[in-house]
């Protein structure tokens, strides 16, 4: 870019973990060229994804403003929500009636949980797709715990189980019971996995494993076995849904509305737009990567560092990614961390009891000083880009 040519405008849709890296390290990677940064966001306040287990049990987090994150960085931030993308204008219309142009768009919109696949679930059970939610949820939990009532988690994930430990572990006086289609843990190691269940026995977690649940009442929900399980309390993890946003716009999306990508996580159907996280659908020669923060931050960072490159006229190589471990919380006192392979299938190692809670720890704790640090210097993201399992593009 010369001085003759027009600014460069890049906007990020999201400011979730994925669009707030991106955001950052794309103005940072960018600073001695003509460019405006702007990220859009519905609220001032960074939502930890990860932590929104400890919300519903009642803990009280720190309030993370992207404002205050975003101080030292040339980012713009917009506090509004896009309602329709226009790619052959590249313009983008907000709920308050401003319209952003593009040159460059990062869709970084994630994902919630799908309550509508269920009867009931949208009206009688609670979620984790928001703080101010969970914390109504936790505020809520108090009052059956005193009463000694039941609360049913519905969903064998891992945020279901980290929900159903950090629950019990809170309110002990609570019948929890975590309601599963797989066993829970079923993707982790035999060791791993029987140190999980370990913990939620000592908890006192019921499991109602290999059933579905098929529809939720006000104070129960009903399995496809046909029984009925009283339940004071419901809370959703399970089913993925994400934004109808670029479907609605033309752009190509796969049959759940994510956006698919080439290798350098460009659109296949428009290439100036840039999907990363929850919201792309990214492939690797093992197969689809499915949306974490472990996989989310590498795609954030890659696409912010392929921006800066295209536009000094370099070549950007493929996205390569593999993953290195699944840690899962059990409280506040326990944890086990899997150790895998880059296709996500587990290794013989694994971690337990106060090491692994050091260790999620760390995990849950790394985004917002990542963020802070972007602003200055390129921070590392990525563990690992997958070995020889990656080297070959899907």
């Amino acid at each position: 870019m010369n001085a003759t040519t027009a600014t460069h405008d890049i906007v990020v849709l999201g400011a979730g973990y994925t669009g707030m890296l991106a955001a950052i390290r794309v103005a940072r990677r960018t600073r001695k060229l003509d460019t405006r940064v702007t990220l859009v966001n519905p609220s001032a306040r960074f939502t930890e994804r990860l932590r929104m287990h400890q919300i519903a049990a009642g803990q009280e987090l720190a309030d993370h403003r992207i404002p205050d994150i975003l101080a030292g960085s040339p980012v713009i931030f917009r506090q509004a929500t896009a309602t329709a993308i226009d790619p052959v204008a590249r313009t983008v219309t907000l709920d308050d009636a401003g319209v952003l142009r593009y040159d460059t768009l990062v869709y970084a919109l994630g994902s919630a949980t799908d309550t509508s696949r269920v009867p009931g679930v949208a009206e009688h059970a609670w979620t984790l797709n928001d703080p101010r939610l969970a914390r109504r949820f936790s505020e809520r939990l108090t009052e059956v715990a005193a009463a000694r009532g039941r609360v049913t988690v519905c969903g064998g994930g891992l945020t279901g189980i980290e929900a159903a430990a950090e629950i019990a572990e809170a309110h002990p006086d609570l019948t929890v019971t975590l309601v599963a289609a797989a066993e829970p843990g079923a993707m982790m190691g035999d060791r791993a996995r029987a140190h999980l269940n370990r913990a939620l026995d000592r908890l006192g977690v019921e499991r109602r494993v290999g059933v579905k649940v098929v529809k939720v009442l006000p104070a129960a929900v009903g399995l496809d076995t046909g029984e009925t399980l009283d339940s004071d309390l419901t809370l959703w993890t399970t089913g993925v849904r994400v934004s109808t946003l670029a479907a609605r716009a033309g752009i190509a999306t796969d049959a759940q509305g994510l956006i698919i990508t080439d290798p350098t996580l460009r659109s296949v159907s428009h290439p100036e737009i840039r999907a990363v996280g929850d919201a792309a659908a990214v492939t690797m020669a093992w197969g689809r990567i499915h949306g974490t923060c472990q996989s989310g931050l590498p795609t954030a960072a890659y696409a912010a560092d392929a921006i800066a490159r295209e536009l000094r006229g370099k070549p950007v190589r493929p996205f390569r990614f593999g993953y290195v471990h699944q840690p899962v919380s059990l409280g506040r006192k326990d944890a086990v961390v899997q150790f895998t392979n880059a296709d996500d299938t587990p290794k013989r190692w694994y971690l337990k009891g106060g090491a692994a809670v050091f260790y999620k720890e760390s995990v849950s704790s790394s985004p917002v000083p990542a963020f802070k640090r972007s602003r200055k210097m390129t921070a590392q993201v990525q563990l690992s880009k997958g070995g020889r399992a990656t080297r070959k593009t899907a």
